[in-house]
C-alpha cells in the first residue's frame, strides 16, 4: 500500500454526519472514501463508499445512547484497517458559527472549543451538533489534531449596511449582527465558477444554495457582499423545516398571546415550519414534487416565490445580476424548481434552456438570457480538506 497523508472530514448535520477521507499529499486533496453516519433511523447506520460509490462497509447498531459515539469509533477503525492510522494527520470539522473572532480555519484547542461552545445561543440546534464529534474524538483519539472550519468565515468581510440590524448600537457592539452561513459551500462554488467561467466570475453573482437548509450569497469579484441568513441560520429563505424571514411580531404573538414557552417557539420555527409546516406533508422537496396534494403545491409555490424575491434583493445589493448559480441538494437535482425560480426572474433577464436544464448541464441559460445560469455541485468536504491541509502546513505537522 502506498504511503500518503490524509485528513478525515466530518460534516455534522441535524441527525447525520457526512464524512470523507482525503489524501492531502498532493497539491489538491483527493477523495479516498466517503460515507454517512445516520442517527435518524431507529437503528443508527454507518455506510462507507468508495469515491465511485461502491459500498465498502454498511452496518447498523441496536439503539442506545452511545451508538453515535460507537459509530464514529467504527469509522476510525475502518480507516485504520484499510488505510493505516499512522497516515491520518488530522480531523477537520464543519463548525456552523465562528462568531466575530474566527475568519478562517483554526486548530481546535481547549480555548477555541470553549469560545465556540459559548456561541451556541446563536445557532442553538446546529452548534452543539457540530461540536459533539470534537468531544468524541478527544476521548477515543486524543492524539489527533482537530481543525475547525467555519460556515461564517466566507462572509466575515460583510460590512454595513449589509451586516447591520436596525436595533440600538449597543447590541451590535455585543456581537448582534448579520454573519451569514453556508460559507464553505459558497467558497467551493465561487472557486469552481472561476475555473469554468473565469471572465464572468469577476462580475455580479448570486449563488443559491438550496437544500434542507437554504441561503443566497451575493458576490462581487468573487467576495461575499450580502447573504440572506443573519445572526442565526434561521433567517432568509424558506427551508425544509425552518421558516426563514418572518415578521418578528409573529414570535411576540406566540410568546405573549399563545403563552408559548420559548423552547416550543424555537422548535416551531426551526423544526416544524418551512416546507413541512406549509405542506403538512414533508420537508423533502422530492416528496412534495411527487405529491398531488394542493398543500404540497402551495409549499413549493411559496418556496420558489421566496427564492426569487430574495435573489432580486441580492441583485439590488449588487446593482444588477450577471450570473445565477444553483447548488445544494435541491438546486443541483431539481430541474423543476430551477425552472420555476428562473421564470419568476424573467424580468431580470434570466431565461433557462429547457433541454440543458432537464439534462442538468453545467450551464443552463438560453442564448437570449441576459443572466448566465449555472448548476454547480458543491463540496463542503473538499473545501474543509483544503483548509486542513493549509493549517497542517502552518503547524509544520506534515
Amino acid at each position: 500500500m502506498s504511503s500518503f497523508d490524509a485528513v478525515l472530514v466530518l460534516n455534522a448535520g441535524s441527525s447525520s454526519i457526512k464524512f470523507g477521507l482525503f489524501d492531502i499529499s498532493a497539491a489538491e486533496p483527493a477523495l479516498l472514501c466517503k460515507g454517512l453516519l445516520d442517527e435518524h433511523e431507529a437503528k443508527p447506520r454507518l455506510v462507507v463508499k468508495s469515491p465511485s460509490g461502491q459500498n465498502l462497509l454498511e452496518q447498523q447498531r441496536a439503539t442506545s445512547d452511545t451508538d453515535g459515539d460507537r459509530l464514529l469509533a467504527d469509522v476510525l477503525a475502518f480507516i485504520d484497517d484499510h488505510f493505516g492510522e499512522r497516515h491520518v494527520r488530522a480531523i477537520g470539522h464543519r463548525i456552523v458559527h465562528g462568531g466575530p473572532d474566527y475568519s478562517g480555519p483554526v486548530e481546535l484547542t481547549e480555548d477555541v472549543y470553549a469560545r465556540l461552545e459559548a456561541l451556541t445561543p446563536l445557532a442553538p440546534l446546529h452548534q452543539p451538533r457540530c461540536l459533539a464529534p470534537v468531544r468524541i474524538v478527544r476521548t477515543i483519539r486524543p492524539d489527533l489534531t482537530q481543525i475547525a472550519c467555519f460556515d461564517t468565515a466566507f462572509h466575515h468581510g460583510l460590512a454595513p449596511p449589509a451586516s447591520r440590524f436596525a436595533i440600538p448600537r449597543r447590541y451590535e457592539e455585543r456581537g448582534l449582527r448579520r454573519y451569514g452561513f453556508h460559507g464553505l459551500s459558497f467558497e467551493y462554488v465561487a472557486g469552481r465558477l472561476a475555473e469554468i467561467a473565469p471572465q464572468p466570475a469577476a462580475g455580479r453573482t448570486v449563488i443559491a444554495h438550496l437544500g434542507n437548509g437554504a441561503s443566497l450569497c451575493a458576490l462581487r469579484d468573487g467576495r461575499s457582499v450580502d447573504t440572506t441568513m443573519g445572526l442565526t441560520p434561521l433567517d432568509g429563505l424558506m427551508m425544509g423545516t425552518r421558516c426563514g424571514t418572518i415578521d418578528p411580531g409573529v414570535l411576540l404573538y406566540l410568546l405573549d398571546h399563545e403563552k408559548m414557552p420559548s423552547d416550543a417557539a424555537q422548535r416551531l420555527l426551526y423544526q416544524e415550519s418551512g416546507l413541512l409546516g406549509v405542506s403538512g406533508i414533508s420537508a423533502d422537496m422530492r416528496t412534495l414534487l411527487a405529491s398531488g396534494e394542493a398543500a404540497a403545491s402551495e409549499a413549493i409555490d411559496l418556496f420558489t416565490f421566496r427564492v426569487a424575491q430574495q435573489v432580486a434583493m441580492m441583485a439590488s445589493t449588487l446593482q444588477g445580476l450577471d450570473r445565477l448559480v444553483f447548488t445544494g441538494g435541491i438546486g443541483e437535482h431539481s430541474s423543476e424548481i430551477r425552472s420555476e425560480i428562473s421564470a419568476r426572474l424573467a424580468w431580470l433577464g434570466a431565461r433557462i434552456d429547457p433541454r440543458a436544464n432537464g439534462e442538468a448541464h453545467e450551464r443552463i441559460n438560453s442564448r437570449d438570457s441576459i443572466v448566465d445560469i449555472f448548476v454547480i455541485p458543491t463540496s463542503e468536504e473538499l473545501t474543509i480538506a483544503r483548509h486542513c491541509a493549509a493549517v497542517l502546513h502552518e503547524l509544520a505537522i506534515m
